[in-house]
């Protein structure tokens, strides 16, 4: 369980890291709109897989 809970954060951390400099430099609101929703979806995802009882 608490290595699902790292996993995600660390996966979290790395795709901000990795979105947020091509976000801030294109300032494009259609484009930061589809990282929010991708980041919104992932964080659902891990949400989802840290309530079920597969461990």
């Amino acid at each position: 369980m608490i290595l699902k809970i790292v996993a995600g954060i660390v996966a979290a951390a790395l795709l901000m890291v990795f979105m947020a400099p091509v976000v801030i430099k294109l300032k494009d609101v259609a484009f930061t709109v589809v990282v929010l929703i991708g980041l919104a979806m992932m964080f659902v995802d891990i949400w989802q897989s840290l309530q079920s009882k597969d461990d």
